[in-house]
């Protein structure tokens, strides 16, 4: 028997949130919704141009898996989460938060001198989050971060595709990839950002390997990968590359395919303030509904009432409570 139901590896980000119009990001030279990498030097740049935008919000620990595994582990999934942060303050409350979340993790592994990962995320009226991350020592995330004995006790194993930018975390990807298939482990992929798919193509691919079980995408990352011009078509490229996958529609919903069939998840009406963590909600949800023995349909469901319910507040998380009101209305 599974002692968990979701093993995740990614970055470990503490997370900024800053409201910002189109014409802020055009002054700073800013590519729109997207995740970009910097220095720290310009993202304290950034910081110091944008320090009268800055928004009440509390620290948590983020990163786009993180955010996905601790989503599932408040639905009530059993989750464990591999990533590097340094021992600095933001490292420390970075490991605290998760246990405060529910989640497992390498407790053996001494941290290291360095900065915890930094991400800058601006939202715009429209909605639209793009990202400036410093992933600091998180960039150095490697194998020996993996915990293989977690994941052989895991149902599911889900790889962030930003490791794709690391050399040594696309091979702590690849390496985790194998250890659960190798454990029958069904494994899962999110494509993460356009900008993964347009510059590191080749880097997912080798992450993926032969397949995967799952794969989530938006709608961009899903044309983008599969180097097609419709949703239709990239629907039927990705089949190639994973049994069973998510694209994600933003406001017209999503379209997964279960390994046979596609079935088409209606959106729920929101007014959106914040897209930034919808993707890594949907994905959590998902992960936990099937985790849980649901079949796609009724995933997709409370997938996308809780991604809807992300959009509508700011912040990529949603409070714990939160969690259970959603199974609620997802499953009643």
């Amino acid at each position: 028997m599974s002692t968990f139901h979701l093993y995740g590896i990614g970055a470990a980000l503490v997370d900024t949130e800053i409201e910002v119009t189109d014409t802020d990001l055009k002054n700073m030279g800013i590519d729109k919704g997207v995740m970009t990498l910097v220095d720290s030097a310009r993202q304290d740049e950034l910081l110091e141009h944008l320090s009268d935008h800055l928004i009440a919000s509390k620290r948590a620990s983020g990163g786009s898996a993180a955010n996905t595994v601790i989503a599932a582990s408040y639905f009530g999934a059993s989750t464990f989460y591999s990533c590097k942060v340094a021992n600095d303050d933001n490292g420390l409350f970075y490991l605290n938060d998760l246990q405060d979340a529910g989640v497992e993790y390498h407790r053996d592994n001494e941290l290291e001198a360095g900065v915890t990962g930094k991400c800058l995320v601006m939202i715009t009226p429209d909605a639209e989050r793009t990202m400036n991350t410093h992933l600091g020592i998180s960039e150095t995330v490697s194998t020996n971060e993996l915990h293989p004995e977690a994941i052989q006790k895991s149902q599911y194993a889900y790889i962030e595709g930003y490791l794709v930018s690391s050399e040594t975390g696309r091979a702590a990807a690849i390496a985790l990839r194998q250890q659960a298939e190798q454990a029958n482990v069904k494994t899962a992929l999110s494509l993460s950002d356009p900008a993964m798919v347009e510059f590191f193509r080749d880097g997912l691919m080798e992450m993926i390997g032969d397949g995967v079980d799952l794969l989530f995408c938006n709608e961009a990352e899903a044309m983008g990968f599969t180097q097609t011009d419709s949703i239709e078509a990239a629907g039927e490229a990705l089949k190639q590359y994973t049994n069973a996958f998510a694209i994600t529609l933003g406001s017209k919903g999503a379209l997964v395919f279960d390994g046979e069939n596609y079935i088409t998840i209606a959106p729920r009406p929101v007014t959106a303030v914040d897209s930034n963590g919808a993707g890594d909600m949907f994905a959590g949800a998902f992960l936990y509904a099937i985790s849980q023995g649901h079949g796609f349909e009724k995933a997709g469901k409370l997938a996308s009432h809780s991604a809807a319910q992300v959009v509508s507040q700011f912040g990529p998380r949603l409070r714990p409570e939160q969690h259970a009101e959603l199974l609620q209305q997802a499953f009643a």
